[in-house]
């Protein structure tokens, strides 16, 4: 009886210890850095020009996160009433990646 405590009382030693451990991982911030226009790859600005017409440039940044480099481009479109956004993200070389859905309307 006295060896199955012993072996109980070691696996739950075990089991704390092990329960300890801390994760060693580090979250890494982004760094964003505001982009002049006429530093956009011209891949990018060829893209803005051919599928999307009327649009035009807002501002760019370029945001480095674990070394991997994207840039943001905001368009904006005034339609009448209106002014249409679009957020293009494009990886280092300047081809088109995505397009970022439009935040959400506020009343």
């Amino acid at each position: 009886m006295k060896k199955v405590l012993f072996v109980l009382v070691l696996f739950m030693a075990a089991l704390v210890v092990n329960a300890q451990t801390q994760d060693t991982t580090k979250q890494v911030k982004p760094t964003i850095t505001v982009v002049k226009l006429a530093d956009l790859p011209v891949a990018i600005t060829d893209n803005v020009a051919k599928d999307y017409a009327g649009f035009n440039i807002k501002d760019a940044t370029l945001t480095n996160t674990d070394n991997v480099l994207t840039y943001n481009v905001v368009l904006v479109n005034k339609i009448a009433t209106e002014t249409a956004t679009e957020t293009l993200v494009y990886d280092k070389d300047g081809k088109f990646v995505k397009k970022l859905p439009p935040p959400p309307k506020i009343n």
